[in-house]
């Protein structure tokens, strides 16, 4: 039976005859679907240390010597072996061939022993005394040892309990959450307002101008990563100097590399938008004059993430979400105002999304000057290639990465547009996407907590107020576990509460055909949250550790694997294929994960059981 039509081509009367198909189609997405989420919780355990891993006992490894000392009632007839650790250890710690060894040697001293005369008695009775007083003096030591360990070395539970380590977490997470939260719902407020002009062709346009947009600025925005890490570890050690550094070469790179970005959009549209619209596509009308505008924003939008992301490396979440909240309340109310009450439609919207972004910009450059993030002085001046190579270094693996994020961004945004000329499949699988993002900002908000409090907690620092040392490797790897086990557990919960409220979400769109062809993808988009939670959180750890080669090693094994899926599958499952494509995609990523965490990074199991006690 030859595929059926794409679902963005069904209309009221082919419902009935192609019913039995999609439910087919919709099976099989189902069964693929839930098969890696199956292997994401078979994952979920081997990804975290088990805490018998992390600081075993102290003689781990270590062979204990034996002392053989001879004694007996009387020190006559009924002569018995007596056996001292030198460690202080019990002899049942002591292998069963060990302690055969032991009772044979035993056993011939005995004999000997028997010999003896009385005067060899005395000096055994001594031998004796001095050991028994060297093992209570060696257990006392041992004791002492064992329990000035810092709290913060011993290894934790994996799974949240809501102690100290949570409420740190959580107090860091919460503004970052909501700050995340902000960008995709003023999204979901351009859309809704997109959709109210009841033109598919204009909502595929926008998504396809926008996605352009995104591609192309993420491309160039390694910069607020590499700048999180950095600051954090400035922070970490008090090095005022060093975070001003790193500030201002970020916002020196950034400055130039967005002037570059936005001469090419505004030089070439045609061929940046020919990477997700064919030439004369219906769409390109209205993608045309949004991506002109929104062309302008490259400059802000990159110094409000530098912002974001210095801000975040110094553990202060608050303050970003302030900027940004007021920022996009004008962008939510100049929508409907620039977008029908000045009648410029499409354009209204990328002129609303500019504001905000410029208010947003010039807020971060104020509270920055205001708290010494950065000066003037060091923006103005040449940096010296020392400073510079931490920020090119880790900037250069890192773009590695965003362009095969991009290149599988572009490639689904392509295979979508070219599902048919109406609309309607871009326009449903925008809607969809806006039901992924519902529960990927509070994960992808994890990822970036996970960035700053990771590096931070792996500098060894010590209390100015108690004396107390606390940080180091084993508190690194706490964090670690306990914010894959939160990532696992919101993504179990966001995932069954975005399939709850799917019907509400759908009814942001009043175009029938779009919200008919959206339920599949928006059923998966909502089944992956299990596997974007161990994906997201885990690939924010790695740049935490400072691991950006291997993330982007990871995520261009994922994009071939997306790639393929991308040629094969839409040909069956229409838009369904395409998001099913999305689970290969992650599904790889979520193996690069589970490598670092346990074969090759520095917080990794093998390690982490390696290190000597």
């Amino acid at each position: 039976m030859p595929p059926p039509p794409p679902p963005s081509r069904l209309n009221k009367n082919s419902h009935a005859t192609n019913n039995n198909s999609i439910d087919m189609h919709h099976s099989t997405g189902l069964l693929l679907a839930f098969s890696m989420v199956a292997s994401s919780l078979l994952l979920v355990e081997s990804l975290a240390i088990h805490t018998t891993s992390v600081g075993g006992g102290v003689s781990r490894g270590r062979r204990c010597g034996l002392l053989q000392i001879s004694g007996g009632d009387s020190f006559g007839r009924d002569r018995r072996s007596l056996s001292l650790n030198r460690f202080g250890c019990r002899s049942s710690a002591v292998s069963p061939s060990v302690l055969l060894m032991v009772s044979s040697q035993a056993n011939t001293e005995g004999e000997e022993a028997a010999k003896v005369d009385e005067e060899d008695d005395s000096q055994i009775i001594e031998a004796v005394s001095k050991a028994a007083e060297t093992t209570v003096q060696n257990t006392s030591s041992s004791t002492t040892k064992q329990s000035t360990v810092p709290n913060n070395q011993q290894p934790l539970s994996i799974w949240p309990q809501f102690d100290e380590l949570d409420k740190r977490m959580i107090k860091i997470a919460l503004p970052c959450i909501a700050n995340f939260a902000i960008n995709p719902l003023i999204g979901a407020v351009d859309l809704f307002w997109v959709n109210r002009m009841g033109n598919a062709l204009a909502v595929a346009g926008q998504a396809a101008a926008n996605q352009v947009f995104s591609s192309a600025f993420w491309v160039v925005s390694f910069l607020p990563s590499v700048t999180a890490t950095l600051v954090s570890k400035a922070n970490a050690q008090g090095n005022q100097e060093e975070l001003q550094d790193a500030v201002s070469q970020a916002l020196v790179v950034g400055f130039c590399v967005s002037l570059l970005g936005t001469f090419l959009m505004l030089r070439y549209p045609e061929k940046v938008l020919s990477s997700v619209l064919r030439e004369g596509a219906p769409a390109l009308h209205y993608a045309k004059p949004y991506l002109f505008i929104r062309s302008f924003a490259f400059l802000p939008s990159l110094i409000s993430l530098i912002g974001f992301s210095a801000f975040r490396g110094t553990l202060d979440t608050s303050t970003p979400l302030k900027i940004s909240l007021t920022a996009n309340m004008f962008n939510g109310i100049l929508d409907p105002i620039l977008m029908f009450t000045f009648l410029m439609g499409v354009p209204g919207a990328a002129l609303a999304t500019l504001s905000a972004e410029f208010i947003s910009a010039a807020s971060f450059l104020v509270l920055m000057l205001r708290r010494q993030m950065f000066r003037w002085s060091k923006i103005f001046r040449l940096p010296s290639w020392t400073k510079l190579k931490p920020l090119l270094k880790g900037g250069a693996a890192l773009q590695l990465r965003n362009v095969a994020l991009n290149v599988t961004f572009l490639a689904v945004a392509r295979v979508t547009q070219s599902l048919d000329d109406t609309g309607v499949a871009a326009a449903a699988h925008a809607l969809a996407i806006q039901v992924f993002q519902v529960g990927g900002i509070v994960l992808l908000a994890l990822s970036t907590v996970a960035q700053t409090v990771v590096p931070n907690e792996l500098i060894e620092k010590v209390d100015a107020t108690t004396g107390k040392k606390h940080g180091g490797k084993v508190a690194a790897k706490n964090v670690a576990n306990r914010l894959m086990s939160w990532g696992f557990i919101l993504g179990v919960i966001l995932g069954a509460l975005q399939m709850v409220l799917l019907p509400v979400l759908q009814k942001s769109s009043p175009l029938e055909e779009v919200r008919r062809a959206a339920v599949m993808p928006s059923v998966l988009a909502s089944v992956y949250q299990i596997m974007n939670g161990l994906v997201f959180i885990g690939e924010g750890i790695m740049v935490g550790c400072g691991n950006f080669l291997q993330l982007s090693l990871s995520t261009v094994v994922a994009t071939i694997a997306a790639l393929i899926s991308l040629n094969t599958l839409p040909k069956t499952f229409g838009l369904s294929g395409v998001w099913m494509s999305f689970g290969v995609f992650n599904s790889f990523r979520l193996l690069g994960v589970w490598l670092h965490q346990t074969r090759f990074g520095p917080l990794s199991n093998n390690k982490m059981e390696s290190k000597p006690a």
